[in-house]
């Protein structure tokens, strides 16, 4: 009988020891443009340097919060979806040469925080809007936590390619 209350109060602690998720940090939280990452974080594409991910008007951007990056989002500009990182690089090259771009492309998400990634999208689809875009696509590996995500997050496949899936979201 000992042993059983021990049990209970035990698992009542552990109840109220729980760590409650708290998002208000969400509603103050902003998208910066971000110079320099540590490539080494990103789970989609490490092998992209900086100078690659900043390069022919290629951008990377931060949710901060507090004086903290909680999740990271990498940007290209082009005039149509590209299904290969290859296609993206020249995509993006020619649209800054032509000066033509109109289409975001995402090829990396990732967050350091619960509900950042979510909100990074959000605060993506919102630049797009206020920039003029016609459009954010993005370029995701062919995994089902990438699928999920953005499908979770509002987005619609476009279609599957030999080694990414593109999901276009609405502006």
């Amino acid at each position: 009988m000992k042993l059983l209350f021990y049990k209970i109060i035990n698992f009542l602690k552990s109840i109220f020891k729980l760590n409650f998720n708290d998002f208000t940090w969400i509603k103050t939280a902003k998208l910066i443009e971000l110079n320099n990452i540590d490539v080494s974080e990103d789970p989609v594409r490490p092998e992209l340097d900086i100078e690659w991910r900043t390069s022919h008007d290629r951008k990377i951007y931060g949710l901060e919060y507090n004086n903290q990056i909680e999740g990271i989002m990498c940007l290209a500009f082009t005039k149509d979806v590209p299904h290969s990182i290859r296609e993206l690089d020249l995509m993006s090259r020619l649209a800054v040469y032509e000066q033509n771009a109109d289409t975001i492309i995402a090829y990396t998400v990732w967050s350091r925080k619960k509900g950042a990634g979510k909100k990074i999208m959000e605060e993506a689809l919102k630049f797009g809007k206020e920039m003029g875009y016609k459009r954010i696509v993005t370029l995701s590996p062919l995994t089902p936590m990438a699928t999920h995500y953005h499908i979770r997050n509002g987005a619609k496949l476009l279609g599957h390619n030999p080694t990414t899936q593109n999901f276009e979201y609405s502006l």
